[in-house]
């Protein structure tokens, strides 16, 4: 591309500080902002970001498309919520105006195992439009490409074990709730671990269906499968508790959780393969007690064993380079929802990213 990309910035919380700047400085073009919330519209990207100004002011979402038909952005970065029901209008609202996407979301990763109805939708709007609409993040790169290509320097595999943990207190009460946190032990077996002892073919349907909604690892397993080509022929997911072994207080929840009570949960998916190779994944999140970090740990069973350790990863920023640096391999696809596992790994961008676009 012998010009500046143009990118527009959907969401401008959080995560956008970190997207919005690091655009800037790999060399592409903001021409616009979204957002829902009254606080932040009308400011200019620049406030958001702690910097100057920039001239480029964030509108309302409801906006969004008769903006990008005017401004008509190369791509779009969706960063809001977590699911595809969530981020389904955003996609759609880029595809039809021509605009390639790509979402922190993370089920956007690989939705084809947990809502095929609405990627497949957008699929078809995506090519009718000839865009490319695709998820990436912190899971993209060290869920999956680094497993991946640990993978290829592995003899045999029997077994594939991955853990990544996190803080609730960081995300808010809903998602700390969400993870059981300050249930009583009955009660997290009643609202949470209800589905536990079901059939992999009844989680399936409940989840295609929506009303059971899986940790983000049954996304990451389907991702890890089609990347290696393996073939799944069962999945299931188990919620358990995590507990500690004192009284723990959560200001999120404004209360002690006392000792031996569920301080959030353990989400384990284990996929099994027709190739032999089972693939077993844990999501943690919890209220932390003062020795506990972020970390990400996965081992490799067969010849040779072999175990890798990412101890507190910088999520938010390693979420948002990944998608960053993502870009030019979503603008160079084919249309259609493209899933990350059939796009090359990504590369670190030493030129002016519009360089890297064909």
């Amino acid at each position: 591309m012998d010009r500046k990309l143009k990118v527009a910035q959907y969401g401008c919380g959080k995560m956008s500080v970190f997207l919005m700047r690091y655009l800037l400085e790999k060399g592409a073009d903001i021409v616009a902002a979204f957002d829902v919330n009254p606080a932040v519209i009308g400011k200019d990207i620049g406030e958001i970001m702690g910097g100057a100004h920039t001239g480029v002011i964030i509108s309302d979402v409801k906006d969004a498309g008769d903006i990008m038909a005017e401004l008509k952005p190369d791509v779009c970065i969706v960063a809001t919520l977590s699911t595809m029901a969530d981020i389904e209008q955003a996609f759609a609202t880029c595809a039809k105006n021509g605009v390639n996407a790509i979402s922190t979301c993370e089920e956007a990763l690989y939705p084809w195992n947990s809502s095929p109805a609405i990627t497949q939708k957008l699929d078809q709007l995506a090519k009718e439009n000839g865009v490319t609409l695709a998820g990436s993040g912190y899971p993209d790169m060290y869920w999956g490409v680094l497993i991946d290509t640990l993978a290829g320097s592995m003899h045999k595999i029997t077994k594939i074990k991955g853990s990544s943990s996190y803080n609730v207190e960081d995300y808010g009460i809903a998602l700390a709730k969400g993870h059981g946190a300050g249930l009583s032990k009955e009660e997290f077996a009643q609202e949470i671990g209800n589905y536990n002892d079901l059939s992999s073919e009844e989680q399936k349907r409940l989840v295609e269906s929506g009303e059971y909604v899986p940790s983000y690892m049954w996304n990451q397993n389907g991702w890890l499968c089609s990347k290696m080509g393996l073939t799944p022929i069962s999945q299931t997911q188990k919620c358990v508790p995590t507990t500690h072994h004192s009284d723990l207080r959560s200001d999120t929840l404004g209360m002690t959780i006392k000792a031996g009570e569920p301080t959030g949960m353990s989400a384990i998916v284990t996929t099994e393969t027709a190739e032999g190779i089972t693939i077993e994944t844990e999501c943690i999140g919890k209220v932390y007690g003062p020795d506990d970090f972020d970390k990400n740990d996965w081992t490799f069973y067969g010849e040779p064993e072999t175990t890798i350790n990412v101890n507190r990863p910088a999520t938010v920023e390693l979420t948002c380079a990944n998608v960053v640096n993502r870009i030019p391999a979503l603008v160079n696809a084919q249309p259609g929802y493209i899933s990350t596992d059939k796009l090359p790994n990504n590369v670190y961008l030493v030129r002016p990213i519009n360089e890297y676009i064909k």
